[in-house]
């Protein structure tokens, strides 16, 4: 009897010992240029990644979900006080800027890696991101830096080309500027948690600029149609309304769901606009 429970003690430290083992180390980074295939996200949608160095949307950005050690899709390694974020569909290495609606501060981070897996998001970031813009889940605007991602397009394709200059991010710091104007002489410090105990490959500067607030609507943007009768037929469906506007690929009719005083009412409305089967449902903000 005294040896049973000798043996369940025994085993019971072994399992808690193997649950405290560290995790094993990640392979050397690989940094490479991608564009990837077709990938599953949450309730079922298809999200198809391609180039596109003329991208700028409006949408919700959240905080990364998994900030545990990982392998990102472009090859590095994930680092949760990099000035980063996750993209559904662009190329990635890719440079953009991204501007919360709500309270005007602008930053510049550098794509590498898929996600959100959400459609009704548009982009994730990494915690340092997303307190140096102050989001949670906030409307923003992304909008791709051409240059410098065509730039990181050709580097990574050629290993002997010259890489794109960015300067390493001076760790914990953020310093703040006015949109047009010189940075403040004062950086405002970052709490000791987004501290990074190593730099990864190119960091960018942890700085925002700050612009006026414009603030946003949220709409379910459930497609464009080149008919009249296609978009009433599924905006009947959604319940949503069908807009008339110029479009040069010929698509005039525009259906969204609308407006919505806050995210869950949003949240709700897509969930109910996918059930439908309108798969490229997305949530928009339109700038106030």
């Amino acid at each position: 009897m005294r040896l049973g429970r000798y043996a369940a003690m025994v085993s019971v430290t072994a399992a808690l010992a193997s649950c405290h083992k560290p995790a094993p180390p990640l392979p050397p980074e690989q940094v490479h240029y991608t564009v990837g295939s077709g990938w599953r996200g949450e309730r079922g949608v298809w999200f198809y990644p391609r180039e596109d160095f003329a991208y700028q949307a409006t949408g919700l950005a959240v905080v990364d979900r998994d900030t545990d050690a990982h392998i990102t899709a472009d090859g590095e390694h994930y680092d949760r006080s990099a000035m980063a974020g996750a993209h559904q569909t662009l190329q990635l290495p890719s440079i953009v800027t991204v501007r919360n609606l709500d309270n005007g501060r602008q930053v510049t981070i550098r794509l590498n890696d898929r996600g959100p897996a959400d459609p009704g998001r548009i982009l994730s970031v990494t915690p340092t991101v997303a307190r140096t813009l102050g989001i949670g889940d906030a409307p923003a605007r992304v909008e791709i830096v051409e240059d410098e991602s065509r730039s990181r397009q050709i580097n990574e394709q050629s290993p002997d080309a010259r890489h794109l200059a960015i300067q390493a991010a001076p760790v914990g710091a953020v310093s703040v500027e006015t949109l047009g104007g010189a940075p403040s002489t004062t950086p405002t410090r970052l709490p000791d948690s987004a501290q990074a105990e190593h730099l990864a490959v190119d960091h960018l500067p942890v700085t925002y600029a700050q612009g006026y607030a414009t603030g946003g609507t949220l709409w379910v943007d459930a497609g464009d149609f080149s008919q009249r009768r296609y978009a009433g037929s599924v905006a009947r469906r959604c319940g949503a309304r069908v807009d008339y506007r110029a479009d040069p690929r010929g698509l005039v009719w525009h259906v969204r769901a609308g407006p919505f005083a806050d995210v869950a009412g949003a949240d709700k409305a897509l969930d109910q606009i996918l059930a439908e089967g309108v798969t490229g449902a997305r949530i928009v903000v339109e700038q106030n």
